[in-house]
């Protein structure tokens, strides 16, 4: 007899319509919302002063924008497209509240030096392959922002954003020579390179550019100083282009030969689209994860540096997030690689910004320029740019803070200089890689040589306290030692070294006791080191005993079976009752002859 069944399609559908809404509000959503920390907090006097901050930063946007796509090999307009969509997505789902990504030189550069080989920079093919690996870059960053690998940016010290800032800053200003002194010159390469540039053309100084210069940087320290409440970096940029404009037309143009930012592109991003074939994914591959790993750690340290001055903290695994999400929108809207600009963001944290709605506005308003005042925007003088840049780099550097790392640590010291050196003399995201790399080599010897202390009764404490003064007696049979610091495989050596020595030097010492209280973790090497020299006192007469030893420890000791019988039974949670039972297993003929008695026990 067969069974019929009937299926009913619609309560199918509602089964697994629902199970999927369940699903959906199971999972954590709230990475799409970082907004909801700091929006409802916005007050009136945040939004004017986010507000003025973004039309600063909306205008020194203008001839950087240019620049910038001009050293990637993109058409001109195509760098103030990637300062548009992208920096409104980073700014909206990342955590910073000061970060502005956009197109950077070094970026820039990255993208040349990736693609110049595969097409003619500036042609139709050029162009799609940077979308392309726009696309790609963003791909990779939002899946290391959802893989919680936000976590790597601890391994960017204080010490490290403190010399990578300096750094930075110094390149800035540098860079702005060619501008500020209005000499036709070659200000790519490292800190040296431009120096030797600009020494071999300083016969050939525009004094006009130079005063205006001089001028909007005097206006701009003058106002920051003595009248602080206003937009000081908007009423220099002013003062220096009415300046031009009166000097060009008193001396005339040739005359002066004061350069501008030249005439702009009056449309808003156009959409496009990457091409992800298979041949293009392939070639590339390699250079899309050089540039996300740059990018990331650029954007992050940028970041971290701006929010250690403004009193609050970024999530990696956020800001992760938001650069990828901004990418992946800037290859549809005609952006190239972005990601944290330090000019733009230094510029939107100086002009007093409070919140990302500041990047958001300066987003909008340079879309606003680009289509009301492309024209009149090119009389803007690229000195007075330089003035600004000038003093933006002036107060990117934290002398106060670099002044306590110099007196207060010679590791610390060591990172940061090895940090701002790389930046200003090889490459500046180099510069990131190798402070971190120093971070880590030195941490790590640092946990290699955990600090081992002889401890004592002191018969001049109270209570006969234990103390590490060497003028202490010790027992002539028994040694106490605390341990500060992990027992894992980089400190083995370090650790089975004193043990060497230590039997050596004192031979009648045959017992050993530990007060493990500072040591946290113990891997396998560290528990066979242990279990080895218990076995050696063992061997020779003597023992080896644990004092004050924390449950992990215990657990990691039983784990790795390197605890017996034995051994357990010589474990104390007290230094008074482990006293009392080595005690018992001393050699009294040598008690009898003993005149130091350090224990009650003794007497």
């Amino acid at each position: 007899m067969k069974t019929s069944h009937s299926f009913n399609f619609a309560d199918a559908a509602h089964k697994l319509g629902t199970a999927s809404a369940r699903t959906l509000r199971s999972l954590d959503w709230s990475w799409a919302t970082p907004h909801k920390n700091w929006l409802p907090q916005v007050r009136a006097d945040d939004v004017k002063a986010d507000t003025v901050a973004a039309l600063t930063g909306a205008i020194v946007v203008l001839p950087q924008g240019v620049a910038f796509a001009t050293i990637a090999g993109m058409p001109p307009e195509y760098g103030l497209y990637a300062g548009m969509v992208p920096a409104m997505i980073a700014a909206w789902f990342g955590s910073s509240r000061h970060l502005v990504s956009g197109p950077t030189t070094a970026a820039s550069v990255v993208l040349f030096s990736a693609l110049s080989a595969m097409a003619l920079p500036g042609s139709p093919d050029y162009v799609v392959l940077a979308l392309t690996l726009t696309f790609m870059v963003g791909v990779m960053e939002l899946a290391l922002g959802f893989a919680r690998m936000g976590a790597l940016v601890n391994f960017i010290s204080h010490s490290v954003v403190v010399g990578f800032t300096a750094g930075a800053a110094v390149l800035i200003a540098a860079k702005q020579l060619k501008h500020f002194f209005g000499v036709e010159m070659d200000s790519g390469g490292n800190l040296h390179e431009i120096v030797w540039q600009f020494m071999g053309h300083v016969l050939e100084i525009n004094p006009a550019a130079t005063l205006v210069a001089a001028v909007t940087l005097g206006i701009g320290i003058a106002c920051k100083r003595w009248l602080p409440k206003i937009p000081y970096m908007i009423v220099a940029m002013i003062i220096g282009s009415l300046l031009a404009l009166g000097l060009t037309d008193w001396l005339g143009a040739a005359q002066t030969g004061i350069a501008t930012v030249g005439a702009l592109p009056a449309t808003l991003p156009p959409f496009s689209a990457p091409s992800l074939t298979l041949e293009h994914i392939r070639q590339l591959a390699p250079s899309a994860l050089a540039v996300t790993l740059f990018a990331l750690t650029e954007a992050v340290s940028i970041g971290r540096a701006l929010a250690a001055r403004g009193g609050y903290r970024i999530d990696g695994n956020q800001e992760f997030i938001g650069q990828g999400l901004s990418n992946i929108a800037g290859s549809f809207f005609s952006g190239y690689v972005a990601t944290g600009s330090f000019n733009r963001s230094g510029v939107n944290y100086e002009a007093g910004a409070r919140t990302p709605l500041a990047a958001i506005f300066a987003a909008f308003m340079l879309m606003a320029i680009v289509l009301l005042v492309a024209p009149y925007a090119s009389y803007l003088p690229k000195a007075a740019m330089a003035g600004i840049l000038f003093l933006v780099a002036w107060n990117l550097i934290d002398f106060k803070e670099i002044r306590h790392i110099l007196h207060s640590s010679k590791r610390e010291t060591s990172v940061l200089a090895v940090t701002f050196f790389s930046a200003i003399f090889l490459e500046l995201e180099f510069a990131i890689f190798a402070g971190v790399l120093l971070s880590l080599v030195l941490y790590l010897d640092r946990t290699s040589k955990p600090r081992i202390v002889s401890l004592a009764p002191d018969p001049r404490a109270p209570n006969h306290a234990f103390s590490s003064s060497p003028d202490v007696p010790q027992c002539p049979q028994l040694r106490f030692l605390r341990i500060d610091g992990s027992l894992f495989f980089g400190s083995v050596a370090h650790i089975e070294q004193f043990f060497d020595r230590l039997r050596v030097e004192h031979p009648r010492q045959k017992h050993l006791a530990l007060i493990a209280n500072g040591i946290n973790f113990v891997d396998l090497q560290g528990g066979q080191t242990l279990a080895r020299e218990s076995a050696r006192r063992f061997a020779s007469g003597g023992g080896m005993y644990l004092i004050n030893v924390k449950q992990g420890l215990w657990e990691e000791m039983e784990r790795c079976g390197c605890l017996d019988d034995t051994d357990a039974r010589n474990v104390f949670q007290a230094k008074t009752a482990a006293i009392r039972g080595i005690y018992q297993k001393l050699d009294k003929s040598v008690c009898a002859t003993c005149e130091r008695r350090i224990f009650k026990e003794c007497k």
